[in-house]
C-alpha cells in the first residue's frame, strides 16, 4: 500500500525562557515566615522605599500590575506579623517581594500539544478555522504545567500560530467550590469511605454544599464522636476533606489572553507535573460544547489520570476521575456520546489500547482491550494519541507504538463509527517517524501528540519533537485511510 504523503511544515514553537511567571515563594515552617517578616519591619524606611524602587524597576517590564500581585502577597502573611504593626506601603510591597519568585515555565521543554477548533470562530476568511492548543511546559525541576497557544488554519492547510505574550499569569484559586452531594457522596463510596460517620457528618448538607460548610460539618461530627482530634487524625475526615481539596476550581481574569495563561500543580497528586493534557471538545446532547481535558497527575511516584472540564478556558473545573479502571495513563474522552454513554480509551497495563464506557464521566467501571501491539515498530507498548477524530468512514484514532531503542512513532487505526469497539483498520507501518533534528532532544527518538484535527480533507497534527519542542504536519485523511489494513 501506498504511504500516505506527509506535508512537515516550516512553523515550530520553541521554548522561550524569557516568559517567566510570578510564583509565591514558600518556607518550611511558620516561625521561618514570620522571622522573615521580622526581619523587614526592623529595615529603616529609607532602605525600604530604596529596595522597593529597584524591585519596580527590575521586574515591572516582566509582570503585569506588579505592585499590586506584591500587595497581594503581603495580605496573604501580613498574619505573621505581629499585631497591631503599622506597615508603610512600601514595606508591604517589600515584604510581599521577599516571598514570591519567577519561575521559567518553558525554561526546559515546551511540547506534547493537543488542539481543538476555537470557541471563537468570528472574523475568519472563508475556509479558514481558528484553533486552540494546550501545550505541556516544563521548567525548573522538571515540573509540568499546561499552557495555551492559539492560531489559524487557512483554506489551503497552511498554519500560522499567534505570536505569544511576553507574560505569563497564573489563575486563581476559588477558595470555596461548590460540590454536589449526589456525587461526592458516590466518589466517597469508591474511595471505601462511605460509612455511618461520614453519612452523619454529611446529614446536615444541602444537596450542593461549600467547602466551608463541608469543614464545619466534619468539625461538628469530630467534636461529637471524638472530641480534640484533627481531620489528619482521623482515617474518614481525612478521605474525605482530601476528596473536596482535590476537586477544585481556578478562574482567569477575562482580561488575560489565551497565550498568558498557564496552569501549574496545586494538589499533592499534581506536586510533580500536570503531564499530557488531550483536549476535547465534547458535544453534549442538546447540542452544549463542553470543554474536557484529560491529564496525568504526577506526584514524583505514581501516576493517576485526572480531569478537568471548562466551557471558556477562563474558568477551570478540576475533578477526580473515580472507580476501578482509572490508572495508568493515555485517557482521551470520545467527542461525543456513543449509545447515551461517555466513551473513552485508555492504556489500564502500559501496554495496550483499552476502550471504556460510563454513565457518568466521573466514573469508570469498564474497560476491554481494543488493540494489542503486533508489528515489530510497537512491540514494547502502544497507546493513543489523543481523542478519536470522527470522519464519514469511522472514528480515526492516532496511536503510538515503541519498538526498538525506545523508538517512538505515530501510527493510527480506524474504528466504527457506531460501535468503537470494532477496529475496523489499522496502519501496518507507522503513520509517522521522527527524522533528523526531530530525534534530538531531552528524551531522543519520540515523536508524539496528544491529539490532531480534521480540516478541509487533511488531518493537522501538531506534533511534539524528542521531549523539546513542537512542529506541525498535514495529512491527506483519505491516503491515510486508503494505506489502511
Amino acid at each position: 500500500m501506498t504511504p500516505p504523503r506527509i506535508r512537515r511544515t516550516d512553523v515550530f514553537l520553541h521554548p522561550d525562557q524569557k516568559r517567566v511567571v510570578l510564583r509565591p515563594l514558600r518556607f518550611g515552617t511558620k516561625a521561618e515566615h514570620a522571622e522573615i517578616i521580622r526581619r523587614a519591619l526592623a529595615l529603616d524606611e529609607s532602605d525600604v522605599k530604596r529596595s522597593v524602587n529597584l524591585v519596580i524597576a527590575d521586574f515591572s517590564s516582566r509582570h503585569r500590575d506588579l505592585s499590586e500581585r506584591l500587595l497581594k502577597r503581603f495580605r496573604q502573611l501580613e498574619h505573621y506579623a505581629p499585631a497591631g504593626s503599622k506597615i508603610s506601603a512600601s514595606r508591604k510591597i517589600l515584604i510581599g517581594s521577599y516571598f514570591m519568585y519567577e519561575y521559567s515555565a518553558e525554561a526546559a521543554a515546551l511540547f506534547n500539544p493537543s488542539i481543538i477548533p476555537h470557541p471563537d470562530q468570528s472574523g475568519l476568511a472563508k475556509g479558514s478555522l481558528r484553533f486552540l492548543m494546550s501545550l505541556r511546559s516544563t521548567g525548573e525541576g522538571h515540573i509540568s504545567s499546561i499552557s495555551f497557544r492559539s492560531g489559524v488554519l487557512d483554506a489551503k492547510d497552511r498554519v500560522r500560530v499567534d505570536p505569544p505574550s511576553r507574560f505569563l499569569s497564573e489563575p486563581e484559586l476559588l477558595e470555596n467550590p461548590v460540590y454536589n452531594k449526589g456525587l461526592f457522596w458516590r466518589k466517597l463510596s469508591d474511595m471505601g469511605h462511605a460509612c455511618d460517620w461520614s453519612r452523619d457528618a454529611m446529614q446536615g448538607l444541602g444537596d450542593s454544599f461549600t467547602l466551608e460548610e463541608l469543614r464545619r460539618g466534619l468539625h461538628e461530627s469530630l467534636h461529637r464522636t471524638a472530641p480534640g482530634r484533627r481531620f489528619d487524625e482521623d482515617p474518614t475526615a481525612g478521605g474525605m476533606w482530601h476528596l473536596a481539596k482535590s476537586n477544585y476550581e481556578i478562574g482567569f481574569n477575562k482580561d488575560v489572553e489565551l497565550s498568558e495563561r498557564i496552569i501549574f500543580p496545586v494538589i499533592a497528586a499534581q506536586s510533580n507535573g500536570i503531564e499530557d493534557a488531550r483536549l476535547t471538545a465534547h458535544r453534549d446532547e442538546d447540542g452544549k460544547t463542553v470543554y474536557y481535558g484529560t491529564y496525568t497527575a504526577y506526584d514524583g511516584r505514581k501516576v493517576l489520570p485526572q480531569l478537568f472540564m471548562t466551557e471558556d478556558f477562563l474558568r477551570f473545573k478540576f475533578v477526580t476521575l473515580n472507580g476501578p479502571v482509572i490508572q495508568n495513563k493515555g485517557m482521551a474522552l470520545f467527542p461525543r456520546k456513543i449509545g447515551g454513554r461517555f466513551a473513552m480509551l485508555s492504556r489500564q497495563d502500559g501496554e495496550n489500547i483499552f476502550l471504556m464506557y460510563s454513565d457518568n464521566v466521573h466514573f469508570w467501571h469498564e474497560a476491554k482491550v481494543l488493540l494489542r501491539p503486533v508489528y515489530p515498530w510497537e512491540v514494547l507498548k502502544l497507546g493513543n494519541c489523543g481523542p478519536p477524530i470522527e470522519t464519514k468512514a469511522g472514528w480515526l484514532v492516532l496511536s503510538h507504538g515503541v519498538g526498538p531503542m525506545r523508538h517512538y512513532r505515530l501510527g493510527a487505526f480506524l474504528l466504527d463509527r457506531d460501535d468503537p469497539s470494532k477496529v475496523i483498520g489499522r496502519l501496518r507501518e507507522p503513520l509517522m517517524v521522527p527524522e533528523g533534528a526531530e530525534r534530538e532532544g531531552y528524551v531522543p527518538n519520540v515523536l508524539y501528540t496528544c491529539g490532531a484535527l480534521l480540516h478541509g480533507g487533511q488531518i493537522i497534527l501538531p506534533y511534539g519533537m524528542s521531549d523539546r519542542a513542537v512542529s506541525f504536519a498535514t495529512i491527506p485523511l483519505k491516503e491515510i485511510l486508503a494505506a489502511m489494513k
